[in-house]
């Protein structure tokens, strides 16, 4: 992408809305099929302001995708996953207590709100995403168990973020799960990403502290010939069942409604946080045979076993010549069926990751699990249960960190995410 320093034109002082022209008003919110549309709008305008040598006409569509941060539920969330994402949870500095929270709320608002619309950082802005667009960025904020503790705020904490049940696949690291605060952090390109990790990290100030923190990724857009399901890095075609926004039902799963308690929580959902360990070696010494009777699905197309394409209903009932069941009966994807669980389901919103390799090579590999409920009693705890009793996926995974955040509605205009508890 050009500096603009480079061109022949004047050095001048160009935002990072500016390189977008007029696009926000035209293309920015629009999703997969409007790309091109932003794209051209961010072009013409750009070069109708700069000349021939306009920086903005090398932006990709990629970079004018814009999420908006003022929306009913928090950006995050309905969103498909971006290619790239930080998970990071903070604890509140000892002393401090609500007004130090609100007031650390406040600000992460204001640098989300900022950073999501393409503009640089509040304060001493680093510069890492100076020539991108927004390049979809969004920032998810949510509050632990112990947050509430911490602030005095024990009567308002939901009975839906009681302790999740310890599991037997559960290897967990203390220093790496939970936390008073977790942020959200999804972009298409990498530099906005960690732009906006650390204006979140420097905001935080003397105020709370870093707990933990995880890197993952996804394909990019655009990276297959079609629009699909992500892989996982095990190879298969994972999320075919997350539940549709077009559903009767989705709203009642994965949001806290109006009238919901406690009332803060409006229109958030919980966010359940799982750091699974792939044990790949394991895993890729498995014939492919094998390796689809694990999951219950075809490798090269996420189709069921008993035949269709990824999105056919699977026929739990198919018998093979043996008068066995094609689908097993301990395969992954029989188990999480919701029709399975009593209709529990959650929207999963994952990232891989890969942090290196152990002493004997192997890859500390896997998923960067997430998922969002309106009770997670009533999602993820029944489905992980089922699992926990006979997945046969479980012999190639483990849980090694854990999280549970309330995550509340999106922030109205002028206010910062969490108002409604932290000033009610």
């Amino acid at each position: 992408m050009h500096d603009p320093a480079s061109t022949e034109e004047p050095a001048r002082t160009v935002s990072r809305r500016r390189l977008l022209g007029t696009a926000g008003a035209t293309g920015l919110a629009l999703g997969v099929g409007g790309a091109a549309a932003g794209y051209a709008a961010g072009h013409t305008a750009a070069a109708g302001a700069a000349g021939d040598h306009a920086p903005a006409a090398l932006l990709s569509s990629l970079g004018t995708n814009r999420a908006k941060f003022h929306v009913k539920h928090q950006p995050g969330i309905l969103q498909a996953a971006q290619a790239h994402g930080h998970l990071v949870a903070f604890d509140l500095a000892p002393g401090g207590g609500r007004t130090e929270a609100a007031a650390l709320l406040r600000r992460w608002s204001a640098v989300a709100e900022r950073l999501m619309a393409g503009d640089p950082a509040p304060h001493q802005d680093t510069g890492v995403a100076r020539d991108a667009g927004p390049s979809g960025l969004t920032v998810t904020f949510g509050f632990g168990h112990s947050f509430f503790a911490r602030t005095g705020l024990e009567k308002q904490r939901p009975a839906a973020l009681d302790p999740l049940p310890e599991f037997s696949s559960d290897r967990l690291e203390k220093a790496r799960s939970n936390g008073d605060l977790w942020v959200q952090i999804g972009a298409d390109d990498g530099p906005v990403a960690f732009h906006a990790l650390r204006a979140v990290q420097k905001e935080a100030g003397t105020a709370a502290r870093v707990r933990w923190h995880m890197s993952g990724f996804n394909r990019s857009p655009g990276a297959t010939a079609r629009t699909m399901s992500v892989r996982n890095l095990m190879g298969q075609v994972d999320g075919t069942n997350n539940p549709k926004p077009a559903e009767p039902d989705f709203q009642g799963r994965v949001f806290v409604p109006s009238g919901g308690e406690p009332a803060w929580m409006a229109h958030g959902s919980y966010a359940v946080v799982r750091r699974i360990r792939m044990l790949l070696d394991d895993w890729e010494q498995l014939p492919l045979r094998d390796q689809e009777a694990v999951i219950g699905r075809r490798k090269s197309d996420g189709a069921p076993l008993s035949g269709g394409t990824e999105t056919t209903e699977m026929d739990l009932e198919k018998t093979d010549a043996s008068g066995g069941p094609v689908v097993p009966m301990n395969a992954h994807a029989r188990i999480t069926r919701p029709d399975q669980n009593g209709g529990a389901a959650m929207l999963r919103r994952s990232f891989s990751y890969h942090d290196g390799f152990a002493d004997d090579g192997a890859p500390d590999a896997g998923l960067l699990f997430v998922s969002w409920q309106a009770d997670p009693l009533r999602g993820f705890v029944p489905v992980q249960r089922k699992l926990d009793r006979g997945d046969a996926l479980s012999a190639f995974i483990r849980h090694e960190a854990s999280g549970l955040f309330a995550v509340p509605g999106g922030a109205s205009q002028g206010e910062y995410v969490g108002q409604a508890l932290l000033e009610g």
